[in-house]
């Protein structure tokens, strides 16, 4: 970039200029409008005490004077106005300039991919370069975590669909070598490791519309109660083959609600199969109806395993998981808790979790706006 197109220098040359316009208004004001006055106000006085020879000299040296004063006078004013201009360019290069130069270098550094880089902001940069500085050191702090988290998404992928890609190779290289028989319990083992990795890239491609705000919604009023009953009804089967005991309450079902009916049915059926996934033996689970002042929710209450303090604040985050040994027997993705927040919120509604801690169950409550 060539010197004159350099923002310190652009600073200063406006600073200089400014002083120069002004040193410039001031000598010819000096000289056509100050002078000119003077003169004016005094030739009556003259005039009225000298003879017009006297007048005449008098008048010529006043006036070769008044220019010489005015003259050395604004050549003083105009180096102290250049000093002072000089200087106030170099302490505003020093509070704009060379904060923005830091603030420049920075973005550079976070462009080549170091995230880690923060902006210094000494005290006298002002409060206005403060701010920046603050706002963009939370910019990157906001762009590391983003990073750290696309390379632990890219990590969990990778080792979900290593298990089922891992379980169709040794299969496969069973069946070259003999150990597998080719029949219908080996192409049986094969077929579930291949919908389990349909499910996942179905689960991600999910998350991914749902995150980006492309999930596609066709709401509508329904009845609540209707579509709890149909997907506790289909989930009924799972839930005694668990030896867990499976109650939707019927003292609510004409509430209505305005909403996606898949959608919804896509939520409870992931909240109520995890429910019956981590609710031992033995153990119940309801589905309670009820009506608020500004929604109608669903509260999936099971007496299951829990869930720690430690993890409640993440469990609706990808692909965490707060038992992974259990979860993995189990075959989940791990973030359907994270799409079916995203549904939630996509349809205008919310959805949370509670839970007393570990051995005292859980309650998630998927809460949708009143029918309309």
């Amino acid at each position: 970039m060539a010197w004159h197109q350099r923002l310190r220098y652009r600073l200063i040359g406006i600073q200089l200029l400014v002083v120069t316009i002004g040193v410039v208004v001031m000598l010819v004001t000096m000289r056509f409008v100050v002078l000119n006055r003077i003169l004016h106000e005094m030739r009556p006085v003259l005039a009225s005490n000298l003879d017009a020879v006297t007048f005449a000299d008098v008048e010529t040296t006043l006036r070769v004077s008044l220019q010489s004063g005015a003259l050395f006078s604004g050549g003083i004013a105009a180096i102290g106005a250049l000093l002072t201009g000089a200087i106030a360019s170099f302490v505003l290069w020093r509070t704009i300039v060379s904060p923005l130069r830091n603030l420049a270098v920075s973005s550079q550094h976070i462009a080549n991919g170091n995230y880690t880089e923060r902006v210094p902001f000494p005290a006298r940069s002002g409060e206005a370069m403060q701010q920046l500085a603050t706002n963009f050191n939370q910019m990157a702090q906001a762009l590391a975590q983003v990073e750290k988290q696309r390379v632990n998404i890219i990590s969990n992928v990778a080792h979900e669909l290593r298990t089922p890609l891992a379980g169709l190779q040794g299969m496969v290289e069973g069946l070259e070598d003999g150990v597998f028989a080719p029949d219908q319990e080996t192409f049986g083992m094969m077929t579930n490791e291949i919908g389990r990795l349909s499910r996942l890239v179905e689960d991600i491609q999910n998350l991914a519309r749902a995150e980006s705000g492309t999930a596609e919604f066709t709401l509508e009023t329904f009845a609540l109660g209707d579509v709890v009953q149909r997907v506790s009804t289909s989930l009924q089967l799972n839930a005694k083959e668990k030896g867990v005991q499976l109650q939707t309450n019927a003292t609510a079902t004409d509430i209505e609600v305005y909403a996606d009916v898949d959608r919804t049915a896509q939520i409870l059926t992931n909240l109520i199969g995890n429910a019956i996934c981590f609710t031992p033996d033995g153990g119940e689970i309801q589905l309670v109806l009820s009506l608020t002042d500004k929604a109608a929710q669903v509260d999936v209450i099971d007496t299951g395993l829990g869930i720690a303090a430690t993890d409640l604040p993440y469990i609706f985050e990808r692909f965490y998981r707060a038992d992974r040994s259990r979860s993995r027997k189990s075959g989940g993705s791990g973030i359907g808790l994270t799409i079916s927040r995203y549904l939630a919120r996509g349809m205008q509604g919310s959805l949370t979790a509670e839970s007393a801690g570990l051995g005292h169950g859980s309650v998630f409550t998927l809460r949708l706006p009143k029918g309309q």
